[in-house]
């Protein structure tokens, strides 16, 4: 166990980190997973810029990196051109 005040306090740092990290990569994968169930392309066309936000958003809190948020949002256009 750490024995100074200063690691203790980044021990506190990186829970509270990680909890508020994994709950933004969390809300957006549910997301993401729920797009992918559309078949209507219309609605998916307009809800495809939230998604971009939505992924942007991570990517600059640093939850992700900038290439996978690049790489998600190639998919899910890919995804919505796709449709019928």
């Amino acid at each position: 166990m750490a024995n100074h005040k200063s690691s203790l306090k980044r021990i506190r740092q990186t829970e509270t980190r990680r909890l508020h990290n994994r709950f933004y990569a969390r809300a957006m994968r549910s997301a993401i997973r729920s797009f992918r169930t559309l078949t209507n392309k219309s609605e998916a066309e307009a809800q495809l810029s939230k998604m971009y936000s939505l992924i942007d958003k991570t990517a600059k809190r640093g939850i992700i990196h900038r290439n996978k948020a690049a790489n998600l949002k190639s998919k899910l256009t890919r995804f919505t051109s796709k449709l019928a």
